[in-house]
């Protein structure tokens, strides 16, 4: 199936309706997330690798024009004015791997109206999903308080391709290892696997089954040890273990019950065995929280192993994500509806080390040390350069990380951090609102370079941000 045809009938409906209109002006759509889940103090962007991959690659072709008219019920010479459109367009995000607020812009697309409409919804779900399932791992990441963590996820993801694309950020936000076998060979992470409890049952007890195991790897190994009773599996890997003289390297899992207890009690029988090498590693239904109360409560686990929960970050999994028009043919526009309201204008996010991040118009200057967050990475339908690595994502993550106030990175009850709007985006905000309410649209509300237009300084904040009387 065509990637251009991954799309919602409403993209192609309008895209159609824009060319046979003549309106393929400049225009400007802004993605972001208008409020954060319950229990996030803030998100990791992530997905625009994908998002970028799908960018340089769109065009439509004749089967593509076929499939539209098909679903659309329409002769195919009505569906023949999208044949051959492309994306040639301008892209400013925030890197992967970036910390992001409620309110900002993660990407800003800007091309010929119908270019930017038609590929709205791959954009969404690519970067939907990705900064979703990122900001739960990073959450375990904190949560391990500097154990391991490694990804299990890919047998419950909603399909390959989510997990794929879980193992990605899980990497990307600090985890050792995934049991991914695709995801561990394209982009180079560790693999990590122990063995099934049908491994265990096939053989006519728990001992036979890890000395089989250990037959057919001669490295490390890791004996799942509570498919029958937790105490004895762990006996039997600790004789096994004894016997053939293994230790560094080695571990057992533990994937059911109490398993802060469950883990005291096999750490005291490895030591007691002589085997203190022999590290523990937790699973079972962990994701932030289970983490968490087992590292508070001092529990002797070495490794914490997620899936399920992670992979699809069930206790949030979906962002208020929207995808809008700001600008259009040079005149700034926004959406009204109640509870909805969007800001207009193309923009830019300004973070400073220990104040809030400022959201402002694209073009102002900005504060004294601050930093832009959105950068040009697609200019004429073509990277500007070379796909980014999850290593420098990591690397960007960590040094947001550092710099967040600890409210919003607690597990429990994270106070999110707000960014505040600058003076310039408020009174853009006022007047284009005021305009829309009138009736009028003449354009002139236009946000210039050369001057402000007579706009005042009271304006209602966006979802997501706190208005201020920043002065830029």
């Amino acid at each position: 199936m065509s990637h251009v045809t991954t799309t919602d009938l409403y993209e192609v409906t309008m895209a159609l309706s824009y060319l046979k209109e003549g309106m393929d002006g400049t225009a400007t759509f802004s993605l972001f997330v208008r409020d954060l889940p319950p229990d996030r103090g803030f998100l990791v962007s992530a997905g625009l690798e994908s998002a970028l991959d799908y960018l340089t690659d769109f065009r439509v072709t004749r089967g593509d024009a076929e499939d539209f008219a098909a679903v659309l019920h329409r002769p195919r010479r009505d569906l023949e004015p999208l044949v051959g459109l492309a994306f040639r367009g301008e892209v400013r995000a925030v890197p992967e791997g970036r910390v992001v607020l409620a309110g900002e812009p993660l990407m800003e697309v800007t091309a010929p109206l119908p270019q930017a409409q038609l590929v709205e919804t791959y954009l969404l779900s690519q970067i939907n999903h990705q900064t979703t399932v990122a900001s739960k791992a990073v959450r375990c990441v904190l949560a391990a308080a500097g154990h391991p963590v490694v990804d299990f996820s890919l047998r419950r993801t909603h399909g390959p391709q989510a997990g794929m694309q879980a193992a990605r950020v899980g990497a990307m936000t600090g985890f050792a290892g995934t049991s991914n076998v695709a995801a561990a060979t394209r982009w180079g992470m560790h693999a990590s696997g122990t063995m099934a409890h049908s491994y265990i049952e096939a053989f006519p007890d728990e001992e036979a089954a890890f000395r089989a195991f250990a037959r057919a790897h001669p490295g490390p190994v890791t004996f799942l040890v509570d498919t029958y009773d937790t105490p004895g599996g762990v006996a039997a890997a600790a004789r096994v273990l004894t016997g053939l003289r293994r230790g560094t390297g080695c571990a057992i899992r533990l994937d059911s019950g109490d398993l802060g207890a469950l883990a005291r009690q096999a750490r005291a029988a490895l030591d007691a065995a002589g085997l203190g090498d022999v590290a523990i590693i937790a699973s079972g239904g962990l994701d932030e929280y289970g983490i968490d109360a087992l590292v508070r409560s001092g529990a002797p686990v070495d490794v914490y192993a997620v899936g399920t929960r992670v992979g699809t970050s069930a206790d949030a999994p979906y962002l208020d994500s929207a995808y809008k028009l700001v600008e259009y043919d040079g005149r700034p526009v926004m959406k009204l509806s109640s509870a909805k309201a969007t800001a207009p204008g193309r923009k830019q996010v300004f973070r400073t080390v220990g104040q809030p991040d400022r959201l402002a118009l694209r073009g102002e200057s900005p504060p004294a040390g601050a930093e832009p967050l959105l950068r040009t990475v697609m200019r004429d339908g073509r990277r500007t350069g070379p796909p980014d690595d999850l290593a420098a994502a990591h690397a960007r993550l960590t040094g947001d990380l550092a710099t967040l106030p600890e409210p919003a990175l607690r597990i429990h009850n994270p106070e999110p951090s707000r960014p505040q709007i600058s003076h310039r985006l408020s009174r853009l905000t006022t007047e284009v609102r005021r305009r829309l309410q009138a009736g009028v649209h003449d354009g002139s509300s236009r946000d210039r370079s050369s001057g402000e237009p007579p706009l005042t300084d009271r304006e209602e904040a966006p979802r997501g941000v706190h208005a201020t009387k920043n002065r830029s």
